[in-house]
C-alpha cells in the first residue's frame, strides 16, 4: 500500500534533514510545499494543482527517493525511515500552510559539503541564493525558472 501524503513527506523531512534540527527540517518541508503551490514553471506542471505527492516522487529530485545511486544501494532511503512525532508535526504545520519563513519561496536546496553556497542552483540559473541553513543551501526561483 502506498504511503500517504502525511507519511511520504514526513519520511523525506527524516531522511533528507533529520540531523539539521527543527529549522533544517521545516526548510526542507516547506520546499515540497513551496514546489507544490508555485504557479509557474516545472513544478506547477509536475504538482498538477498542489499534489504533494508527485512533488515528491518527480524523478531525481530527492535523493532520499532513490533505491540506488550511481549504481550503488542507497541505504538512507524513505523506506528505511522511521518518522518520530517532530517529523509528523512538521508534515502537518507545512501542509497546513504554515511554511517556514528562513527560505521564503524558495524551490531548491541542497547541500553543498562545504561552509559556502554557491550565487546559483540548480545550474543554469533557474535558482538564486537565499539563505543557508545549517547543512543546507536554498535558491529562489529566478525569471528563467518560469521559463521550466
Amino acid at each position: 500500500m502506498p504511503y500517504n501524503e502525511r507519511e511520504l513527506l514526513a519520511r523525506l523531512i527524516k531522511c533528507e534533514a533529520g540531523g539539521e534540527g527543527d529549522n533544517g527540517m521545516n526548510a526542507v518541508a516547506t520546499i515540497v510545499v513551496n514546489r507544490a503551490n508555485v504557479p509557474y514553471g516545472e513544478f506547477f506542471r509536475v504538482s498538477q494543482g498542489g499534489n504533494i505527492r508527485n512533488i515528491i516522487e518527480q524523478p531525481g529530485q530527492f535523493t532520499c527517493m532513490m533505491t540506488t545511486v550511481g549504481g550503488q544501494y542507497n541505504a538512507q532511503n524513505i523506506y528505511n525511515m522511521d518518522p518520530e512525532e517532530i517529523h509528523y508535526q512538521i508534515a502537518d504545520a507545512v501542509m497546513a500552510g504554515n511554511v517556514f519563513a528562513g527560505v521564503g519561496n524558495s524551490l531548491f536546496y541542497f547541500n553543498p559539503y562545504r561552509p559556502t553556497c554557491p550565487n546559483e542552483f540548480p545550474p543554469g540559473g533557474v535558482g538564486t541564493f537565499y539563505s543557508h541553513i545549517y547543512q543546507h543551501c536554498f535558491y529562489a526561483p529566478t525569471e528563467k525558472y518560469k521559463l521550466t
